[in-house]
């Protein structure tokens, strides 16, 4: 392939526009993938391999035939990565120096939202409630939603365990779902 590749250089430093051509088709997805591992977004990707066919094809001269192509090629796409990254990146404030406005300095106070006790406290009830409904479920239907839910259980597994058919444990599953939709209802 290297051989190959330095015979359609030529060619594209002669003008070929198909050596051009051949070297994009050859190499794009290869290109793609590295970009695409460094920005994670397909539309930045397309436009960055755009970007770094068109430098290559640029200082395509300036290749020095005792490398791969494919490296000095897949250094420009990370490059163009990079820079796209770089330009992209947000000026950021720093919490602890104080911001200037046309009224004079102000300090930054950033609200904490991380921790909410109410919200803690509903989902704590809300497991308690759940727990207790499933407890009070008749045992068998109790016991299918424990293997099935809690212990991850397939419906195989489930009807072996019981020792019952596996239309039988889809029926008991079923069933246990639905009460406990009725006794969950208000929450």
């Amino acid at each position: 392939m290297k051989n190959n590749d330095l015979e359609i250089i030529q060619e594209a430093l002669a003008g070929s526009q198909k050596a051009f051509r051949q070297l994009t088709e050859r190499h794009q997805t290869a290109v793609f993938h590295i970009i695409f591992k460094i920005v994670r977004d397909k539309e930045t990707t397309h436009d960055l391999v755009q970007e770094t066919f068109m430098k290559a094809f640029a200082s395509l001269a300036s290749y020095r035939s005792e490398y791969r192509f494919s490296t000095w090629l897949y250094k420009i796409a990370a490059n163009c990565s990079i820079d796209f990254l770089r330009k992209k990146r947000i000026n950021a404030l720093s919490l602890d120096q104080q911001l200037q406005t046309r009224e004079g300095t102000v300090e930054i106070e950033v609200p904490d939202n991380s921790y909410n006790p109410e919200k803690d406290l509903v989902r704590k009830q809300q497991s308690v409630s759940i727990s207790e409904a499933i407890d009070s479920l008749p045992d068998k239907y109790r016991e299918v939603i424990i293997y099935r839910h809690k212990d991850d259980k397939t419906y195989e597994e489930i009807a072996e365990l019981l020792d019952i058919p596996v239309g039988t444990v889809k029926a008991r599953i079923f069933r246990a779902r639905e009460l406990l939709k009725k006794k969950l209802k208000g929450i």
